[in-house]
């Protein structure tokens, strides 16, 4: 019984890590393709961005009084997976958003995997083009593109 035991311990644990390399070697994949967005254009994704942008430009002196209508041409610019040396899973986007004054900005944004309000859920950080007053993704949004 012993023998058995320890043979489908041996079996669940190989099929284990069968299938968690499977959904990260598939995640890379979707990487270098661009017709689909992925999670970049998740509901979720472009509504987190919207709201902290109107708090950006209500809070931010001298930043245009201006709102996120609409996003377009998102795309996956690259995938990293988590890794024993890199523990964060990240995707980085970046798309095209038309403002309430009509004009089109570049976005950058990244997606961090499990890190969101106390370890829960996912971050996202972005930089609309030319609302990077403090610099804080350095100038031109560098860090995240």
């Amino acid at each position: 019984m012993t023998h058995l035991f320890k043979s489908l311990l041996a079996g669940l644990i190989g099929l284990g890590s069968v299938l968690t390399v499977a959904p990260a070697a598939q995640a890379a994949d979707l990487s270098s393709y661009s017709g689909d967005p992925g999670v970049c254009g998740e509901a979720w994704v472009l509504n987190k961005i919207s709201s902290r942008f109107a708090h950006q430009v209500r809070n931010v002196p001298n930043l245009p009084d201006v709102q996120i209508t609409d996003f377009r041409r998102i795309n996956e610019r690259r995938y990293q997976p988590a890794e024993d040396n890199w523990p964060i899973g990240r995707r980085y986007c970046d798309a095209r958003v038309i403002l309430s004054d009509g004009h089109e900005r570049s976005i950058w944004y990244l997606i961090e995997e499990g890190q969101g309000f106390a370890g829960v859920g996912d971050n996202v950080e972005f930089c609309v083009s030319g609302f990077d007053r403090w610099h804080v993704y350095d100038g031109a949004c560098r860090v995240l593109r």
